[in-house]
């Protein structure tokens, strides 16, 4: 599947102009992390993007999210069926088995972390975060409260340690803050 085509998918699927750019910062993110180990751009950016494709369909009956985008993409013939279960994967339906997988888990939750701390911070700029400023937030239970540590943390499934995480996440949804809004 082409990113043109996907994004076509997501704009006939998600109204919310917010979850659209959320799924821009998850696909950023997964290229970010792919190019860092070593994997396949395209194919995590894609998992990324389409991650929450169901989102508005499902988003009351969680048993269905991810599930439904596994659907919906399998009835196409271009779509690689690691991407499929990565998305199914990363609401936790499934196991994470591949880096990819894992790496979709944790990211998901971290991005709406990123931008809760940007919304708060002085700059207003998601450049201008630094990984000290996101793990103060990150720290804070009570500040963005759905975005869930323990998934974040899951990035230790992929050896990586929290703050690295939490740095290589800035970076990446830092060199599309303008598509985000920022």
């Amino acid at each position: 599947m082409t990113r043109e085509k996907a994004l076509d998918l997501l704009k006939e699927n998600l109204e919310n102009k917010n979850l659209q750019k959320h799924c821009l910062a998850v696909e950023a993110g997964m290229r970010h992390f792919a190019k860092y180990f070593d994997e396949d751009e395209n194919l995590w950016g894609l998992a990324g993007l389409l991650h929450d494709l169901d989102y508005e369909e499902t988003k009351d009956n969680f048993e269905k999210h991810g599930i439904r985008t596994a659907e919906m993409l399998e009835e196409l013939d271009d779509v690689d069926g690691k991407i499929i279960y990565a998305i199914k994967a990363h609401p936790g339906h499934v196991e994470a088995k591949s880096r990819m997988d894992k790496v979709l888990y944790a990211l998901d939750p971290l991005t709406g972390l990123v931008i809760a701390a940007t919304l708060m911070h002085p700059e207003k700029k998601i450049s201008a975060l630094d990984k000290n400023f996101l793990l103060r937030r990150f720290k804070d239970k009570r500040f963005a409260a759905g975005a869930n540590r323990d998934q974040i943390k899951a990035c230790k499934e992929f050896d990586m340690e929290l703050e690295d995480f939490l740095e290589h996440t800035i970076e990446a949804m830092a060199s599309i803050e303008k598509k985000l809004g920022f």
